[in-house]
This record gives C-alpha cells, structure tokens and sequence, in this order.
C-alpha cells in the first residue's frame, strides 16, 4: 500500500504543523552527513546550496561542463507566486485552485497547497540573490498573466526567466563550493543508484571526459534530473537531457507515477524538416498580447496580413470567452490541432496558427501616445511607438523567432503549433519527496508530484525551486535524524563493487554490438512511434501497436545499433546510446499507463473519451488515482494506485468559458 505521508489537520495547518514536529539534526551531526545531489538545475542547485549552508557535507553531479548549462536555463516566461502585487483577488487559495484545475483534479491536494505556500517566499530569495526580475516605473516587481488564471502572478525577467533564476542558484551554490561544503563534480553522469540495507547509500558516475566509473557514498540521494520529453525525439529539451537517472533508479525498486502525462506546449515554433533535432519555445507570456487565429477559409492560400479581419477566426476566444487566449496548456494546443486537422492550418506545412501581435502593437502606441498628451497622431506612428513597448517586453523573442524562421513578427504574426514541452509524470515521491526507495528523493520536474494531469504556465521553476530552497531542507531532516547513527560506508562494499560491475557490464554489451543503425536513427524511430500514438492524442488501438513496435524496437537496438569510438575516453555517441535505451524502456511503460487510463484528463487525451464539444472527458469514479508503476522484469510491470482525496477542491468538469 502506497503511504503518502500526508500530515493530518487542515490543508491549510499540514505544512505548518509538518515543520513543527519534524525531526531535526543537529549542527555538529549535520556535519558527519553525506547527500548526493544529482543534477545542477533550479532543483538541484538550490537543494545543494540549502544543504550546504546547513552545513551537510554535500556532493553534486551534473553531466555539462557547468552548473549553469542545466536545461533550467532554457525557461523563457516566468515563475507563479501568490503575491497579489496587482489586487486583483489572487491569494493562496486562488494559486492552490487553479493549479489543481489546470492539472484536471490529478494533483495531490496537499503537495499543491504547501507549493502556493511557499511561493511568495521564493520570490524574497530571489530578490535578495539580485535575480532582476522586471519591474514597474514606480520600482515594484512587476507581473503578468499565464494560461489558466484570471489574474497576474507570474513574476518575470523579460523572456529570459529560467537563466536569471539558475544564475542565482548558481551563485549560492558556488559559494556553498568555496566554503568547502560541496563538492562540484562537472562532465559526470549518474548510471545506476547503490542500494544497501534496501537504503539508498550511493551511485556509480561516469566521467564523461575519460569515460572512467566512480563510486560515491551518500546517507541519502536527490534525483534532480529534469524531465523525460526527449522520448519523443523532437521536444523543446535540450537534447542533452535524459531519464537515465531517473530510470535506474526505478530500475531498482523507485515507482514510476503518471509517466503518460506529457504536456504538450501550444507556442512553439513549428517544424520545418526532418534536419532538425529539436524544436524551439516561444513563452506562454506572448498569450498576453497576442492574438491567435487562423483563416476562416480552410486551405487559404493568402498571406496573413492580406486576410482581412472578417475572415479570421480567433478561435480560442470564439470558444473560450473567459480565458481567451488564456486557456491552459493542453486546452490551447488541442484546439490548435483540431483546426490544422480540419483544413484551417497556415504555413507551407499547413500544421501552424497564427500568433499576432498587431492589435496589442496599436494599444501599446495609442497608451503611448496619451501619456504625451497628442492628439491626430497617425497610424504610422502609433504603430511605430507601439512595437517600441513590445520589444521592451518581448524583444529577445521576437528576436529568436526572427533568427530561426527568417520573418519579422513586428510586421507578421507568428506561426506556431504545439511541441512536446514538460512531463507532469516522473518518480512517485510521498509528502516528503522520498520515493519508494528510504533515502533516494526526487525534486522539480524528476518528481510526478504537483502538477497533475497538466501544468499551468511558469509554475514549472516555481516547483524546482520550492522543493529545493523550502521543502527539501525540512523533510530530509526528518529521515537523516535517525541516519546519526550510521557512519559512512566504504565505496569497497560488495554493493558498490557489484553495482559498478553491472554499469561497467551494460557498456561492454553496448559497445560489443558493433551493428550498422546510428543511435540517431533508433531515436527518430522511438519519437515517431511516441508522437503519433502516445502524443497529443492516444487511442486504444494505436496504443497497442505502439507497444509492439516499441518492443521490436529494442530488439533492433540490442542487436544492430552502431556506436563508434571506445570506452575509456570521450565519447557522446555511447553517452546517447545509453540514454536512448532507457527512453525506449520507458516508451513502453508510457503506452502502457495511456492504455490502462480509460478517460481522458489534462494532458492525456484519448480519443474515446471526449465531451460532445471535444473537450476532455473524465471519469473520477474509477480514475481519480495516481498510477504508480513497480518495475517487475522485462516488459512487466506491477500497477500500484495512490487514491486521490480532495477534501477542499469538488472535482468538476472544467470550463474556461
């Protein structure tokens, strides 16, 4: 039975009550402690830094050259915080609703409630560290709006959020490294998770740059590893990012929770060809101000800004007058889907929508040109001082759209579709983010915890940097209290050789194939298979041809993939061919959950399941849980339910109307 180590008392007392009564340690004892952090993004770097300054012995894991080239560093829009800057009625309670809503009552109600806690207190830390969040004319923080609220919450810096945001956990963690409490280990990657006593107590590592395997002990492990996206080959990850880490240690007895509940972003910049290994985000801010529609003729031929405003269909706002433009993540892009299915997509590929800002441009110039006092001001120039604003604003976006595509959305709109951009599923974690593992923990996005079926906009950096600065420092306390006891075990303990043995074994299997199929090619193949059959819409049938397919596949892999270069030294082709056979591990595991899951629910769209205006059909009476997946053997797993409780919140069918 699956034991969340959800505190008693009110929703609104568990935390308070949770911090009152933990177990502490004690300055001196923190000191005989060992954590092993892996992964240098706003998870871990901000638990590594809040260990550290408690004075844990702490060491750190990340496979780029630095801390600060974590993926984290990609996020564009912002981070949520309940701050109620704008009085415009946010408030905890408002922040807690709306995230468990956009994630389509999926969610733990008490891990959400404690994440809205906790939001205004990351922005204080944020401020402190100089992280230059933008601001109003008067000098307060200044907010916009994201998918799935009606108010302002999220706290911006230009479309450059995640990297200010990293550049300040950065910097505590680097002071944290000067003062001798962590230990930096740059171009290593985490391969298996050392179990003793059914504890987790250390790894093995991968020196990335002369391929040499390290063992390192640790009284308990953070996983802070990111997402699984790249499963689908094109995603707008980095394409360094993977879930081996995350994938061992389930491997080694860790629950796998909701791994099908995939977000798919609506704003990203569509492909172009099959030369491409990635996709590229436009931020959910550009909902703010621009409108997106398509023509209402389907198969139009004309240029955007020669179809006149009758013949347009801003259809988000024709079907959701509330939110607009506004709606979340997985409402947006399948109504974008739905009018490209239907004959009304743009562009030469016919899969995008427009995204235009020339409304928002005209406001702007015209709020400009009042501020001045003038009257009979012409178009021209309205428009000219209007683009002023929204490059203030946007300015980095515009620029990057303009780089990649070669047009200029000041002139012409945007076009754009949905791309797959975040998993809401990762390690099941309890109240405490432990996993099923005692001592193994997972943070931020490697966790499946409080996003549910769907994430709002700009709360994916709220949650890396709540676990990381607010809940971890508390809630490993609580397991470490009774770890005093224990000293460090020697790395030539029988687990750690025999567990270096398997890791240093997979890659003598691997590079003993010696077959003709690059791991690029084994990669587009697994993509494909997911994105058409488990993307943003799944059925039955697709489904399980899905997991046929995907078990031939590893066949394949195992039998004909082609990696070159040696073992001892620098090489990203065996790097990728790892990472590659565990995505097709858990490929299979992703069709497996979509086809157990016989509703649809946020991100998880099967077509059986849909309301008669095509909206997500829900079944709480025999789905309200989280699935929880034990790893049995090759191709076999065991389902193990948490049962979803909502004391507060009364499911409902969402409406955005």
């Amino acid at each position: 039975m699956l034991d969340a180590k959800i505190p008693a008392g009110s929703l609104d007392q568990k935390w308070t009550d949770y911090k009152g009564h933990c177990k502490l340690v004690n300055p001196a004892n923190k000191r005989k402690l060992e954590v092993i952090v892996v992964g240098t993004g706003l998870a871990g770097a901000s638990a590594a830094a809040s260990l550290g300054e408690l004075g844990y012995k702490v060491k750190v894991f990340c496979f780029q050259d630095s801390p600060r080239r974590a993926h984290s560093i990609a996020a564009q829009g912002g981070i949520n915080a309940a701050k109620n800057y704008q009085n415009d009625g946010d408030s905890i309670f408002r922040l807690f609703y709306d995230t468990i809503k956009g994630g389509d009552y999926r969610a733990r109600e008490a891990n959400v409630h404690r994440l809205a806690e906790v939001s205004g207190n990351i922005i204080d830390q944020c401020v402190a560290q100089g992280v230059p969040f933008a601001r109003e004319y008067g000098g307060l923080l200044s907010n916009r709006s994201f998918g799935g609220t009606q108010v302002q919450r999220t706290f911006y810096a230009a479309g450059q959020t995640g990297q200010q945001l990293l550049i300040g956990a950065y910097q505590a963690l680097e002071r944290q490294i000067a003062l001798g409490n962590v230990k930096m280990y740059n171009r290593h990657e985490m391969l298996e998770v050392v179990i003793i006593d059914e504890k987790a107590r250390g790894i093995i590592a991968r020196d990335l740059v002369n391929g040499n395997l390290e063992r390192h002990f640790g009284h308990a492990v953070l996983l802070c590893t990111g997402g699984y996206g790249n499963v689908f080959y094109l995603s707008t990850n980095a394409m360094g990012s993977n879930v081996t880490a995350a994938w061992k240690a389930h491997k080694k007895g860790a629950f796998f929770g909701n791994p099908s509940f995939t977000q798919i972003h609506p704003t990203c910049i569509p492909v172009s060809g099959d030369h491409q290994s990635k996709l590229t985000l436009m931020s959910e801010s550009l909902r703010n101000d621009g409108r997106i529609w398509v023509p209402k003729k389907q198969g139009e031929t004309r240029k955007a800004n020669e179809i006149p405003e009758e013949e347009r269909d801003y259809y988000l706002e024709r079907r959701y007058p509330a939110f607009g433009n506004l709606v979340p993540r997985d409402v947006a892009s399948r109504a974008a889907k739905e009018r490209c299915d239907a004959g009304f997509g743009v562009g030469t590929s016919k899969q995008a929508v427009y995204l235009d800002f020339a409304d928002a441009i005209k406001r702007y110039g015209k709020i400009e040109i009042g501020k001045e006092g003038r009257e009979n001001v012409s178009e021209e120039e309205i428009i000219a001082l209007g683009k002023e604003v929204v490059k203030e604003k946007y300015g980095n976006l515009f620029d990057m759209y303009e780089k990649i595509t070669g047009e200029n959305p000041y002139e012409l709109p945007m076009r754009i579709y949905p791309a797959v951009h975040y998993t809401m599923g990762g390690l099941w974690v309890d109240y405490e983010l432990m996993t099923t593992v005692k001592g193994l923990y997972a943070l931020g996005e490697a966790n499946f915890s409080d996003h549910g079926a769907n994430r709002l906009g700009a709360s994916a950096l709220m949650q890396g940097l709540a676990d990381g600065y607010f809940v971890i420092p508390y809630t490993i306390g609580n397991y470490l209290a009774d770890e005093i006891y224990n000293k460090s075990i020697s790395t030539d303990h029988e687990a750690f050789v025999t567990t270096e043995k398997e890791v240093s074994n997979r890659i003598e299997k691997l590079m003993s194939i010696k077959g003709n199929i690059s791991v690029e090619t084994f990669h587009k193949r697994l993509g494909k298979i997911m994105w058409d059959k488990c993307g943003m819409a799944r059925n039955a049938q697709g489904l399980e041809q899905a997991i046929t397919e995907i078990q031939q596949l590893k066949k394949e892999f195992w039998s004909d993939v082609k990696i070159p270069g040696a073992i001892n030294e620098f090489n990203p082709e065996l790097d990728k061919a790892g990472r590659v056979a565990d995505f097709i591990e858990l490929g299979e595991l992703m069709c497996i959950d979509a086809l157990q899951r016989n509703e649809s629910c946020g991100g998880h769209f099967r077509e059986e399941y849909q309301t008669n205006e095509g909206e997500a059909l829900r079944d709480d009476s025999n789905y309200m849980y989280v699935s929880a997946w034990e790893h049995k053997q090759e191709h076999t797993w065991e389902l193990h339910k948490e049962t979803l409780n909502y004391e507060v919140i009364k499911p409902t069918q969402r409406n955005y109307k």
